[in-house]
């Protein structure tokens, strides 16, 4: 477990919350501190939106609240059948996450017992509303989410680690549990870079020119999250048709592993483009011209295909598996090329800074 900028993040907002509620002497100020812990959000497009949501809930749970003690009393079946109702409302609205405050407000206001009930029950829902307020500045001002700096940076590890097992594979220094195990991580860390991307992709700009910045990046990170999942087929083939390989003439194993290896310096290098750590002005002959080419590729790995259908051999067809990746894997890397290229042209400011560690 760790100590994330979410968690720090709620823990101001609940002290905010609690110490305006005290500063204006609203009753009760713990429903403040109880509501601003439901409302804190990831990204603060998200934290704009939940507050929307929240606003709709808690008026819909106090409405019914005031309603039903007004009519009914405030029996503890009456409570029950409120709070029934007031799920179903938020049902049919499609907000289920305020569920939750939506009931805190409504049981906070039912359990008032007091002549003046209507003044009581404003106060309550003005002290859960202030606790929600609290957590959106929270989230807007304290420690406000870098999602793209998040982003590249699980990007370039993954490739980073990703690329040294591709390179242990090709001289067959890999030991089989250990890179299985390894396998099923990569797995889970390119789930959390679809995550992050979307994080990303929902924090919005205040001005058009940033939008239009910001749009362009996103195609860039759409095709490097693409060609790192090339690279992870490249991989897991790699390891499944292992004892395939390592059948097949060590010429030919030896041009699997210059050609994967120039592919892979080739994709590390456009990752140290795009952050500016290497000039982009003929870049693309530098790091392209000992890779072979799509032809000289497929015809070398063809001839061997075509000996071992002659000799009525099976293991070499697993060949066309990795063929068929390393083609792949280096059309996204053309493509991402050219994607860096374009936004590089378009903007000046392209920095995009490493973190020391991942917040979240």
């Amino acid at each position: 477990m760790k100590l994330g900028a979410r968690v720090l993040k709620t823990g101001i907002a609940i002290v905010l919350a609690l110490y305006l509620a005290e500063l204006l002497q609203l009753p009760s100020p713990i429903f403040a501190g109880i509501a601003a812990a439901f409302v804190v959000q990831p990204t603060i497009y998200r934290s704009f939106v939940s507050i929307l949501e929240h606003i709709q809930a808690n008026l819909i749970g106090a409405i019914v609240a005031v309603l039903f003690v007004l009519v009914f009393g405030n029996h503890v079946v009456v409570i029950g059948f409120a709070a029934v109702i007031t799920i179903t409302i938020i049902l049919k609205l499609r907000i289920e996450s305020t569920i939750g405050l939506a009931l805190v407000t409504l049981i906070a206001i039912m359990e008032v017992q007091n002549e003046a009930f209507v003044t009581f029950a404003l106060l309550r829902f003005a002290t859960i509303m202030l606790g929600v307020l609290s957590s959106f500045v929270v989230n807007l001002i304290f420690l406000p989410p870098k999602y793209e700096t998040k982003l590249f940076y699980k990007i370039s590890t993954t490739t980073d680690d990703m690329v040294k097992w591709i390179r242990l594979s090709t001289r067959r220094a890999t030991e089989h549990q250990l890179l299985k195990k390894d396998i099923e991580k990569f797995k889970e860390r390119l789930i959390k870079i679809d995550q992050t991307y979307l994080m990303y992709k929902e924090e919005r700009g205040y001005f058009k020119r940033n939008s239009v910045s910001k749009t362009r990046k996103l195609v860039v990170y759409r095709q490097m999250i693409s060609t790192v999942r090339r690279s992870f087929e490249i991989l897991k083939r790699l390891h499944r048709f292992e004892n395939e390989l390592n059948q097949v003439p060590e010429s030919l194993q030896l041009i699997i592993q210059e050609q994967l290896d120039c592919l892979m310096s080739y994709h590390e290098q456009l990752l140290l483009r795009f952050v500016g750590k290497i000039k982009s002005t003929n870049e693309h002959d530098q790091i392209n011209h000992t890779c072979m080419n799509h032809k000289e590729v497929t015809d070398i790995f063809m001839v061997e295909v075509n000996k071992a259908r002659d000799e009525e051999e099976n293991n070499s067809y697993h060949l066309l598996h990795v063929l068929s990746s390393m083609l792949e894997y280096e059309e996204h890397l053309v493509h991402l090329d050219t994607l860096i290229a374009s936004i590089q042209c378009h903007q000046d400011d392209n920095d995009v800074s490493l973190p020391e560690r991942d917040l979240d």
